[in-house]
């Protein structure tokens, strides 16, 4: 009988295929990408309004999210390449690029309230941390004003070390949204050892709501949960006015998506010399 060898092996296991190689190669342009922003300098953040429910004509926060462009001068969202960074040094880098320019965005800019995307993974990261004393050492007052979102399925992975670094930072008065709620896996006893101050439900349950009656129901339901946690509800990727009314109704406190604007380099509320102040931050 012939032997089978390592590459039949390997291809019977699917390592070798075709598919497998593309998205190797796939993945390796990305970090390439996001390594020569940072290197660059070609990282900045983009602003989206979060509007309260109950005062709409002025935003409650805006949300900061990290953007990088490639080599051509495109402007990337994160979702084309945080997944593939995500568990890398790159994604380290990226988060404490987010925080050193959402700090300087806010001392800045004094009555501005704003929040930041991290992920679980940078808890203990001594670079994070020293971007984060510097800042508040500069101007104490920023802890008050500096939202940190993490997602759902980040704080998952460890919630024992979410929980803990949530209280000591919550202690210096930050606070803490739980991003994507409800398209992870959150367990209601974590839910109830976390703390957070916010839950931001996700844009998969939000996005046609009007017309959805089981989406309806459940964030009815997490609505209720936050509630119970007194935690502020923020219903994600709100784009039309019949899902804005159907909102309202439910009972969300906040809303946020391209109805009430889509993200921008340029927010209202940033004088012109500051706009891009943070754009080509130091990596």
């Amino acid at each position: 009988m012939q032997r089978k060898g390592k590459r039949f092996h390997a291809v019977e296991r699917g390592e070798d295929s075709p598919i497998n190689f593309a998205v190797s190669s796939r993945d390796k342009s990305v970090l390439d990408m996001v390594a020569h922003a940072i290197a660059h300098k070609e990282t900045f953040l983009t602003y989206q309004p979060v509007i309260l429910c109950q005062s709409p004509d002025k935003p409650a926060f805006y949300e900061g999210l990290i953007r990088v462009k490639d080599e051509t001068g495109r402007i990337i969202p994160a979702k084309d390449f945080m997944s593939v960074v995500e568990t890398s040094e790159l994604g380290r880098k990226l988060d404490c690029l987010a925080l050193e320019i959402g700090l300087r965005t806010l001392a800045n800019n004094p009555g501005l309230r704003l929040s930041i995307n991290m992920s679980a993974r940078s808890i203990g990261y001594r670079r994070w941390m020293r971007v984060l004393d510097r800042g508040l050492n500069r101007n104490p007052t920023l802890a008050e004003r500096l939202i940190l979102e993490i997602n759902e399925t980040s704080a998952m992975q460890v919630p024992e070390l979410v929980v803990d670094f949530m209280k000591r930072l919550q202690s210096r008065g930050i606070s803490f949204a739980l991003d994507g709620f409800g398209a992870g896996v959150t367990s209601l006893r974590h839910l109830k050892d976390f703390y957070f101050d916010m839950i931001k439900i996700d844009g998969q349950f939000i996005r046609g709501i009007a017309t959805h009656p089981d989406n309806q129901i459940l964030v009815r339901a997490m609505i209720a949960i936050a509630e119970q946690f007194e935690m502020v509800t923020v219903a994600e990727h709100v784009e039309t006015a019949e899902d804005v009314t159907m909102l309202v109704s439910l009972g969300v406190d906040c809303m946020q998506g391209y109805f009430f604007g889509s993200t921008t380099t340029s927010p209202q509320w940033a004088a012109p010399d500051h706009r891009q102040k943070g754009s080509r931050a130091s990596a």
